[in-house]
């Protein structure tokens, strides 16, 4: 971007110097920094601006690519009958099992077990004393 070396940046400060004066270089220096923080802004909302433009132009070229592949796979293999879809998804089985190679499967339910309580081995009961 700016390339300046030490030289230059000197040249510049003595002439800024002798040009503004002592009295006033900090408050131009603040002037300076304020409008310099500004167009930083201004290049950082724009190169914003810029790269999500790409990425909304890029999503919308995925999605026709996607809605390309998908018509193209409906086209290959369409749906005979809507019937046999149902509305409603199926759950799927938890385990299955069979009673041989040819029998269908059976569905098979697993039991719901409770985990086991934590036992407080800090504090172990105590076992009150009748009193005397």
């Amino acid at each position: 971007m700016l390339d300046f070396n030490f030289s230059e940046w000197a040249v510049v400060a003595l002439v800024a110097l002798v040009v503004i004066g002592p009295k006033d270089l900090p408050k131009a220096m603040r002037v300076l920094g304020y409008w310099v923080g500004r167009a930083r802004s201004v290049a950082r909302q724009f190169r914003a601006g810029f790269d999500e433009m790409i990425r909304e132009a890029e999503l919308a070229e995925m999605e026709k690519k996607w809605k390309e592949e998908n018509e193209r796979i409906m086209r290959l293999h369409p749906s005979d009958s809507s019937a046999d879809t149902p509305d409603y998804p199926h759950p799927l089985p938890a385990e299955t099992a069979t009673d041989g190679e040819d029998a269908p499967p059976v569905m098979v339910e697993k039991p719901v077990v409770a985990p086991p309580a934590p036992a407080d081995e800090a504090h172990p009961p105590v076992e009150s004393k009748p009193a005397s």
